[in-house]
C-alpha cells in the first residue's frame, strides 16, 4: 500500500468520528489529527534543537520571499529544505535556529534590523518573520542564515503611510502556474520589472500528477521522483508539490525581487471545489481533512502573516492592504465560502438556480467585511482594487439567445455579484478595479451597471491576468475569440498567450500593460507587450493607450 493510500485510510478512520464543528473545536480531534494539524508544542515537550553544525547541505534550496507589505512592517519567508524532494526535506524532526537580517543596501553594510527565528518541524521548517518598526515606502534587502549557510538575498519594500499622498504605484498580477504545462518564463521577466508589489490570484500549484520528465517541459537532463506522479491528497503530498514548484529558478527569482500578496483559487486544494463540497463524490469529512492538509501546506509555503495561519480546514485569507491615499486592496477568497456551483457546474444556460438570491460567492461574513470597508470614510482611497480569483463581469459564450455562462465564475452567482455592485454604488466607490486570474487568458473588461444593457453605465474595470504556464503555449486569438467578443461588447481586450499584467496606478489614470511570451513549452521566450489600456480616474472604462 502506498503512503498516500495509507494516509487516506487514516484520514477516513479518524474523520468519521467528527462532524465539522467537532473537528474544529474538540481537543480529541486535534490530538488524533496531529499529523495534519499539529502545531509546535511549548516548554519541555517541544522538539529538540538541531546543532547547526549538522547542516552539511544548503538548506535554502527553495529561496526566499516577502509579502503583505504594511507601512511599518513586512513579512519575510523561507523554508529549510536541504533535500526538498524527500518527505522530510532532509532534516530531522528538530527545531532549527535561523537568523535573519534586514538592510538598506544589497551588500548589508547598513543593517537596520536583525533577529532569530525558529524553524519548527511541525511547519516543515518554514519560517515566517514579521519585521516591524520600519520606515514606510522604503526598499529593503533581507537574508537568512542557518548553521554556516546563507540564503539568497531578497528585495522587498514597505507600503506608504496610510495618510500619505502617493503619486504612483505599479503592481503586477499573475495566476495559474501549472508546472506540467510549461516553464515559468514569465516570472523571469517579471523579476526584472520595476513593480512595487505582485498579486498572485490563485492556482499557485496544481494537484495533478507530474511525470518524471515534467510534463510539457519534456526534461532531458533530469528525472523527477515518482512522488510527484500522483494527485496531491495528503499533507505530505501537498508539501512535496510546493517543494517542486518553489524549486523553479524563475519563480524563486520573482519572489526574491518583489513582495507578493497571495490568495488561492481551487487547484491549491482540488479542481472546482466549492466551500465544503468536493469535485468528486467523497465523504464530506474526508474532503475537509484534505482541505486542512492543503491549507496547512499553503500557509507553510507562502509569505503570509500570523492571522492567516489555518485552524483545521479553515483559513482567514481575505484581508485589506493600504498604499497611502492612492490605493486600497481588498483581497478576496472566492473559493472557501461559496455555494456549490449551480446546474452541476460547467457552462450552462443561466436560470432560477444560478440566479437564486441566497447563493453566495464570498459567504455572508466576507461580503459584510467588504461592503463595510467601502463605507468606512477613514479607509477610502482613490483606487479601490479587489484582487480575487474568477471572472467577475458577465461572459456570454455566444451572441445568440441560447448563450451559456460559466457556473464557476460570478455569472453563476449573479445575485452575489449584484450585492457587491450595489454596495460599491451605495458607498460612493468611483474607481473600482477588479483583478482576476483563473481563465488562462488576458481580458480587459468594462464592468457594467447592467450587463443586459450594453449602453448602461460603466461602474468599474476588470483586468484579468493570463496564466503563467497553464494551458501550455496558448494562442494570441483563441478559438472562441470571435464569438466571445461579439457576445460581450464590454470585453475590450482578449489574448490567449501566457504572461502577466502590470498596472500603473496614478492620481489621474491607471494603465494596464498585458505582457506575454510566445511559448512556455520551451524555455527562454522573450516578453512583449500585447496591448496597453488606460482607465481615467472618475471615468471608468478601458480605452487603448
Amino acid at each position: 500500500m502506498t503512503t498516500a493510500q495509507t494516509h487516506s485510510a487514516e484520514l477516513r478512520a479518524v474523520a468519521r468520528h467528527f462532524d465539522r464543528r467537532r473537528f474544529l473545536t474538540a481537543t480529541g480531534a486535534a490530538a488524533a489529527l496531529a499529523f495534519a494539524v499539529q502545531v509546535p508544542a511549548a516548554g519541555a515537550a517541544s522538539a529538540a534543537e538541531l546543532d547547526g553544525r549538522r547542516l552539511t547541505e544548503d538548506p535554502f534550496t527553495l529561496g526566499v520571499a516577502s509579502g503583505d507589505p504594511h507601512p511599518g512592517s513586512v513579512l519575510l519567508w523561507t523554508r529549510l529544505a536541504p533535500r526538498p524532494f524527500e518527505p522530510d526535506s532532509g532534516l530531522p524532526r528538530e527545531r532549527v535556529a535561523v537568523r535573519w537580517e534586514l538592510a538598506r543596501d544589497e551588500r548589508f553594510t547598513r543593517v537596520v534590523r536583525r533577529g532569530r527565528a525558529t524553524a519548527h518541524p511541525e511547519f516543515q521548517h518554514s519560517v515566517h518573520v514579521e519585521v516591524d518598526h520600519l520606515d514606510p515606502a522604503r526598499v529593503y534587502y533581507f537574508r537568512f542564515r542557518a548553521g554556516g549557510w546563507i540564503s539568497p538575498v531578497g528585495r522587498t519594500r514597505t507600503a506608504p503611510a496610510a495618510d500619505a499622498r502617493v503619486s504612483g504605484l505599479t503592481i503586477a498580477a499573475v495566476s495559474c502556474q501549472a508546472y506540467h504545462d510549461g516553464y515559468f518564463t514569465a516570472y523571469r521577466h517579471l523579476a526584472q520589472e520595476d513593480v512595487d508589489v505582485v498579486f498572485h490570484l490563485g492556482d499557485y500549484l496544481y494537484e495533478y500528477a507530474v511525470n518524471a520528465t515534467g510534463g510539457a517541459r519534456a526534461y532531458t537532463d533530469r528525472r523527477l521522483p515518482a512522488v510527484f506522479n500522483r494527485e496531491t491528497v495528503t499533507l505530505e503530498d501537498y508539501r512535496l508539490r510546493y517543494a517542486l514548484y518553489k524549486s523553479d529558478p524563475d519563480l524563486m527569482a520573482a519572489h526574491a525581487a518583489h513582495p507578493f500578496v497571495v490568495t488561492w483559487d481551487d487547484h491549491e486544494t482540488e479542481n472546482n471545489y466549492a466551500g465544503g463540497t468536493p469535485e468528486n463524490d467523497v465523504p464530506p469529512e474526508e474532503f475537509l481533512l484534505r482541505r486542512a492538509a492543503a491549507y496547512r501546506a499553503y500557509w507553510e509555503n507562502q509569505p503570509l502573516r500570523a492571522p492567516q495561519r489555518p485552524e483545521g480546514p479553515d483559513m482567514r485569507l481575505y484581508r485589506r492592504l493600504r498604499f497611502g491615499r492612492l490605493a486600497r486592496f481588498d483581497i478576496l477568497d472566492t473559493r472557501q465560502y461559496r455555494s456549490d456551483q449551480a446546474y452541476g457546474d460547467g457552462w450552462r444556460v443561466p436560470g432560477p438556480e444560478s440566479e437564486d438570491p441566497s447563493r453566495t460567492m464570498t459567504g455572508a461574513a466576507q461580503e459584510r467585511w467588504l461592503l463595510d470597508g467601502w463605507r468606512d470614510p477613514a479607509s477610502r482611497a482613490l483606487w479601490n482594487v479587489v484582487p480575487q480569483q474568477v471572472v467577475f463581469s458577465e461572459r456570454r459564450s455566444n451572441p445568440t439567445a441560447a448563450y451559456t455562462v460559466s457556473m464557476d465564475s460570478w455569472d453563476g452567482y449573479a445575485a452575489s455579484r449584484q450585492r457587491i455592485l450595489d454596495g460599491a454604488a451605495a458607498a460612493g466607490v468611483e474607481n473600482l478595479m477588479v483583478l482576476t486570474g483563473d481563465v488562462h487568458v488576458g481580458y480587459g473588461l468594462d464592468i457594467k451597471a447592467d450587463f443586459r444593457d450594453p449602453s448602461s453605465r460603466t461602474v468599474g474595470t476588470e483586468i484579468v491576468a493570463t496564466s503563467v504556464s497553464s494551458g501550455k503555449d496558448g494562442a494570441e486569438r483563441p478559438a472562441n475569440y470571435d464569438s466571445l467578443t461579439a457576445a460581450n461588447p464590454h470585453l475590450k481586450f482578449y489574448n490567449g498567450r501566457r504572461g502577466y499584467v502590470t498596472v500603473a496606478l496614478g492620481e489621474r489614470s491607471a494603465r494596464a500593460d498585458f505582457r506575454t511570451v510566445a511559448a512556455v513549452t520551451t524555455p527562454g521566450a522573450p516578453v512583449t507587450t500585447a496591448a496597453s489600456y488606460v482607465t481615467e480616474a472618475g471615468a471608468p472604462g478601458l480605452t487603448p493607450a
